[in-house]
């Protein structure tokens, strides 16, 4: 694992599993699935005005004309409502999706006690009511659909009018309720194809979206686990470390170490390596949630790119480092050690493939700004594109390689950016790091912004000598 790496755990104090993300999945698939209902009862009312009109002046059949009408007007009415309702608050639960089959069972029951009851071929509707309950619904739900469409069966067998059809069942197709019967099963079998097969492809996007959510929990928790080691690394190594700062400030002092120049150098060097010991620990303890609000401070996106990149610089054994800030317009923001880390992770990790030359370049794109670093090494390879942002994908071989990226992704997923990685034709790799403006700048105060508008537009009084 490269020495940023270590640096870059920290952040995990900070990272949090996606438990609001299960919730609003199935938000958005109850949504889908109420969409689905609301397009198969439009096809519903539709169905029934042709079947209706068919019967009555097709077959000769007399049918209650306004009655039925009316019936499907009620349909059409709550259709309307329901699609204006979704439109209104989109979260649809369990207990809305059985009232609306509930609704449906209703209307389908109403339509048959006017048109024949049990003997109407278009009976086994039914059915397709069950069918959506078993998908749609929970066990409770569904077994309550299936209780309710028997007990309307049989109250339509006990209670309705039978049609006034002929028992010419010997006439095969010729004869109308076996037409009856075949075009009910041709609907049925349509309706469950179509909407089944959509209902199936909204519970599968669900079902992929649950397991990528489950894999980011367990990645952000992985990430938790070790910026807990970190901290606690970063505290013990506190004490040794300052020990160390008193000891070498000592020796700094002492007749034969101040009169001798090539020892005073040494000492100076073991002495700024100390202070960047100590700064590393500082820059954990500060991820972690510790001395936050001591040490945060107000700044802006150029100064701390600018500065950023001047430290790194003099602490790595760069040869040539290429850095062009083209953010544009400044603005203000907190300094924010995730982010420093996570760009001088990435630096890391391009320095050691890359130890000749390096590019780092800092854009303002519409409301991002956009971090590209380009080295000249032999570039990523393809198994590590393919699993990029997963933990130990490394080429480097050692134990503990690949956390680096993986921490970066994490780090800036969580502020609501993205990473990308690609290889560079001519050889070497390009990084891109992504991150929203709204996640990193400090919104301007209004009346700070007005009261500096009024200074500045004002005269100024002249000042008496």
């Amino acid at each position: 694992m490269p020495a940023a790496t270590d640096k870059l755990v920290a952040v995990a104090g900070e990272l949090h599993a996606p438990r609001a993300g299960v919730a609003s999945l199935d938000n958005a698939i109850g949504h889908q699935n109420m969409q689905q209902l609301i397009q198969l009862r439009w096809f519903a009312v539709v169905g029934q005005v042709a079947t209706i009109l068919v019967v009555h002046y097709g077959f000769g059949i007399r049918l209650p004309l306004n009655h039925m009408l009316q019936v499907l007007t009620c349909l059409a009415l709550f259709n309307m409502v329901s699609l204006l309702r979704l439109r209104i608050h989109g979260r649809v639960t369990n207990e809305e999706l059985f009232v609306a089959l509930l609704v449906d069972v209703a209307t389908l029951t109403a339509q048959l006690y006017l048109s024949g009851g049990a003997t109407n071929p278009f009976v086994f509707l039914y059915l397709l009511q069950v069918i959506l309950g078993a998908v749609l619904l929970k066990a409770w739900s569904t077994w309550t659909i299936v209780v309710i469409t028997g007990l309307c069966f049989a109250g339509l067998a006990l209670f309705s009018r039978p049609l006034p059809l002929p028992l010419d069942h010997d006439r095969g197709l010729w004869s109308p309720y076996v037409q009856g019967m075949l075009v009910c099963f041709a609907l049925n079998a349509a309706l469950l194809v179509v909407f089944i097969t959509r209902i199936s492809r909204n519970l599968r996007v669900r079902d992929a979206r649950l397991a990528d959510l489950r894999q980011r929990a367990s990645e952000e928790e992985h990430i938790v686990r070790m910026g807990l080691l970190a901290s606690g690394a970063a505290h013990e190594l506190g004490t040794p470390l300052a020990t160390l700062a008193v000891i070498l400030g000592d020796w700094r002092r002492l007749p034969h170490f101040s009169s001798d120049p090539e020892l005073l150098q040494e000492v100076a060097e073991m002495e700024v390596q100390i202070q960047r010991c100590k700064s590393i620990v500082s820059g954990i303890l500060l991820s972690a949630g510790e001395t936050r609000g001591e040490s945060s401070e107000e700044t802006t996106v150029r100064t701390f790119l600018d500065d950023l990149v001047e430290e790194w610089r003099t602490t790595r054994p760069v040869e040539e480092f290429d850095y062009e800030n083209l953010f544009g317009q400044d603005l203000p923001m907190v300094s924010d050690s995730a982010i420093k880390q996570m760009v001088c992770n990435v630096l890391d990790n391009a320095l050691e493939a890359s130890p000749h030359w390096l590019r780092l370049e800092a854009t303002h794109d519409a409301d991002a700004l956009t971090i590209t670093v380009t080295d000249a090494g032999p570039g990523f390879m393809p198994a590590i594109l393919a699993e990029f942002g997963k933990p130990y994908q490394s080429s480097k071989g050692r134990p503990g390689g690949g956390l680096g990226l993986f921490l970066v992704v994490n780090v800036a997923r969580t502020l609501g950016g993205r990473v990308a990685v690609r290889n560079r034709p001519e050889g070497g790799a390009i990084v891109t790091i992504t991150l929203p403006l709204a996640a990193i700048v400090l919104e301007e105060d209004e009346d700070d912004a007005a009261t500096a508008l009024a200074d500045t537009a004002a005269p100024k009084a002249p000042t008496s000598p």
